[in-house]
């Protein structure tokens, strides 16, 4: 079986997606056809999306390019190290129980709860007064 050059994977936080390709370069990232410092301002971000190749020794082994919707830019950076993060388990799937230690190859599925009728909020309700 002959091996990929680049390896697709598919990551998701809150309602952020993102369409994720690594194949191997000299560690360039572009998100949206842009740089990530381009991309992403805040500092927290860039690092978020970061951690999986820097726990693996692969930031200069694999170029990454994204396509990434919804959300804001913490949850884009979220999507991002899942897709990333999945990307590299099939590149090499030795990497998996690293990541997993590192708690980056599970979804983190929380999301905003809905508001409920007859109340203010989600759990949030509307003062009460006896009489």
């Amino acid at each position: 079986m002959e091996k990929a050059e680049a390896f697709y994977a598919t990551g998701k936080r809150k309602t952020a997606i993102a369409k994720t390709w690594i194949t191997p370069g000299s560690g360039k990232i572009m998100v949206n056809s842009r740089p990530v410092d381009e991309y992403f301002r805040m500092e927290k971000a860039k690092t978020l999306l970061t951690q999986p190749l820097v726990i693996t020794n692969s930031v200069d082994k694999f170029d990454v390019k994204v396509s990434v919707i919804g959300g804001g830019m913490s949850g884009q950076a979220g999507a991002i190290r899942h897709g990333i993060t999945k990307a590299l388990i099939l590149s090499d799937p030795d990497l998996r129980a690293v990541l997993k230690k590192a708690g980056f190859v599970k979804r983190d599925s929380r999301v905003k709860e809905r508001k409920k009728y007859g109340q203010k909020g989600a759990r949030a309700h509307f003062q009460f007064s006896k009489r």
